[in-house]
């Protein structure tokens, strides 16, 4: 959660990190994260082995690079209309179940230290053209997750601080 007392140049990773973190077991078949993945309502998630260390991510993407290198990808409507699919819907097929996480995944994913200031998370996220910063701890296991909506959040509120300030004491917010 974001501290509302500090100004969003000085936000670091933990300030607005999500601490909740869904986690994929390298051991784990596509099918099986892709349901894990969909039932969590998250497009993306570490993979970690039995240590708990992060050896790859799995994302929406990934999986889409896979359909079109010639994975038997199909998808099923929605319930709701004819022309929609919820992310990570898979049908039940004995190919899906024979592919695993590590097939697909991204290796050496993109991750930073809690400290990593938000200005930086930023780049991270705009030079490798992704929506997701694994923070990690010194041993490489996951401790929460920095998403491009976690900094429009931020943005968001350091506005209406700036905007509440301004309204409270005008005199004392720079322009």
């Amino acid at each position: 959660m974001l501290p509302m007392n500090k100004p969003i140049a000085s936000l670091s990773a933990s300030d607005i990190m999500s601490t909740e973190v869904v986690m994929i077991s390298e051991h784990m078949s596509l099918q099986g994260a892709a349901r894990l993945l969909s039932r969590s309502q998250v497009s993306g998630a570490p993979v970690v082995d039995a240590e708990g260390r992060c050896t790859g991510m799995l994302s929406a993407v990934d999986y889409l690079h896979w359909a079109e290198k010639g994975g038997k990808a199909t998808a099923q409507p929605c319930p709701c209309t004819d022309t929609a699919w919820k992310p990570w819907q898979i049908l039940d097929h004995p190919e899906h179940a024979e592919t695993m996480v590590t097939d697909v995944m991204t290796r050496n994913p993109v991750t930073a230290a809690p400290q990593t200031p938000l200005r930086q998370i930023s780049r991270m996220m705009l030079d490798a053209h992704i929506h997701r910063v694994l923070i990690v701890d010194d041993d490489g296991k996951p401790v929460g997750m920095v998403s491009s909506t976690d900094i429009l959040a931020a943005v968001a509120r350091s506005e209406a601080l700036r905007e509440s300030a301004l309204k409270e004491a005008p005199e004392l917010v720079a322009h």
